[in-house]
């Protein structure tokens, strides 16, 4: 194993525990604390600082202008799109209901990769799509009768559009991560976002109740957390990842959000246990090994016979 496939695995695998571990978080910020809009404003906007001062001190890269296009169009979708769907979704149903849908991430990536890059989608892939179809169709029925949550239909219908944001970003955003640093590609995406979200700051601002009225401690250490593990860290070692990696390796890692997700939001008190829940992951995260592994067997195939 090469040291460049080792370090896009300890960051796809950074990027992903972080992840799972800011669900339960972000449930916790949004139920007592913030809006939606206003916890995704102060993300990108607190992304765009750091990386634009983290850009000042590397090296400068010049980005073309065909590179920018997709780099705008992927900070909207794999940044603004996903984490506002993400926050919105989280703000109706539970956080065991986004984990598991979260993980339909590389079947997502896989059914575009097919459609624009004519990638062929094998029998035992058709299965493993099924599989976790059938999985999601679970999560849903499950969530009609489920207390936790306000709204779980439209929260799950928010997480599936969360899953197409991140897997047309993944796929999308492949090439310009191989072509630039993380540092770049990260600035741009964030000041993109930042700019789309600041005509709502006006409105949005002095509807944070963590940053008026009820600024505990208990809050900013999650708000930090959210901050600097979730937005800079995880954000970072995103596209340092896909720098590495192929992007349906590193949506592999995906499975992980879920199990650190329920663990602890069920640990906390946020969700509960169910035997549908159970089914339906493992309905997932079946279909999302049949659809990956393959790829892996014959590339050990080819290693052994080179």
């Amino acid at each position: 194993m090469t040291r460049d496939t080792l370090v896009g695995l300890a960051a796809a695998v950074t990027a992903n525990v972080i992840f799972g571990l800011n669900v339960p978080v972000s449930k916790a910020i949004l139920d007592n604390w913030m809006t939606p809009i206003g916890y995704t404003t102060l993300r990108m906007f607190f992304g765009t600082v750091v990386f634009w001062t983290f850009a000042t001190l590397w090296r400068r890269e010049k980005v073309g202008g065909n590179d920018l296009v997709l780099i705008i169009i992927g900070g909207l979708m794999g940044y603004l799109g996903t984490q506002c769907s993400f926050a919105k979704s989280l703000e109706y149903t539970s956080p065991i209901n986004f984990a598991l849908l979260i993980s339909l991430t590389p079947v997502a990536t896989l059914l575009i990769s097919a459609l624009f890059l004519h990638e062929a989608v094998t029998l035992r892939k058709l299965l493993g799509i099924v599989l976790s179809i059938s999985g999601a169709f679970i999560v849903i029925l499950e969530g009609k009768n489920n207390s936790v949550g306000t709204n779980n239909l439209l929260g799950i219908s928010l997480a599936l559009l969360c899953v197409l944001f991140y897997a047309s970003y993944m796929v999308l955003t492949r090439k310009i991560a191989i072509r630039y640093s993380p540092i770049t590609v990260a600035k741009w995406m964030f000041l993109v976002s930042a700019l789309s979200l600041l005509p709502l700051v006006p409105y949005e601002f002095p509807r944070q109740h963590i940053l008026f009225t009820e600024t505990t401690i208990p809050a900013l250490a999650l708000l930090g957390f959210a901050l600097i593990f979730s937005t800079i860290i995880a954000l970072f070692c995103v596209p340092l990842a896909l720098k590495k990696l192929e992007p349906g390796m590193v949506s592999i890692f995906m499975n992980l959000q879920p199990l650190v997700a329920s663990v602890v939001a069920i640990a906390i008190g946020q969700d509960h246990f169910s035997v549908q829940k159970l089914a339906a992951g493992i309905l997932v995260l079946g279909g999302v090994y049949l659809v990956t592994s393959k790829k892996r067997v014959e590339k050990k195939k080819k290693k052994c016979s080179s």
